[in-house]
């Protein structure tokens, strides 16, 4: 497995490991109360259409500011687990596959007010355009 590099104080967890299963998201909507979407591939104006194979996928479905958690239930289990879990401007938790996936362009595009983006880690992981990785070293 690749090694995670986060210096940006943000609590990883790792409950998804490989697994499949299905995503659910915690979600603000314009006049400021939360919702649960669970994306089946239907298209709606919020979803892309594809279907969430990866938390990775939720995270890039939602528009800046919307998305405050985003929960796993992995196959044979009856447990929803949060993966990501946000707190104002501040990410408290996210899983570790999530840390593989997420891009530099996943950040700087709608979470650039948040803990999850600093230069500092981008440096750490040698990240020198939007699509180098964020919390994974980057070849040379």
């Amino acid at each position: 497995m690749t090694q995670i590099i986060n210096t940006t104080n943000i609590q990883e967890i790792d409950f998804i490991t490989g697994r499949t299963g299905e995503y659910r998201a915690i979600s603000k909507v314009r006049a400021g109360f939360m919702v649960v979407v669970e994306d089946l591939g239907i298209q709606n104006k919020w979803s892309t259409g594809a279907e969430w194979k990866k938390a990775i996928d939720v995270f890039r479905s939602f528009k800046k500011g919307a998305l405050q958690t985003i929960q796993f239930r992995a196959e044979g289990t009856d447990h929803w687990l949060t993966v990501f879990a946000k707190a104002g401007t501040k990410i408290k938790i996210m899983d570790a596959q999530m840390f593989r996936d997420m891009e530099v362009g996943d950040i700087n595009q709608n979470w650039s007010n948040t803990n999850l983006c600093d230069q500092k880690q981008y440096a750490m992981v040698n990240a020198k355009t939007w699509a180098s990785k964020a919390f994974v070293k980057n070849a040379a």
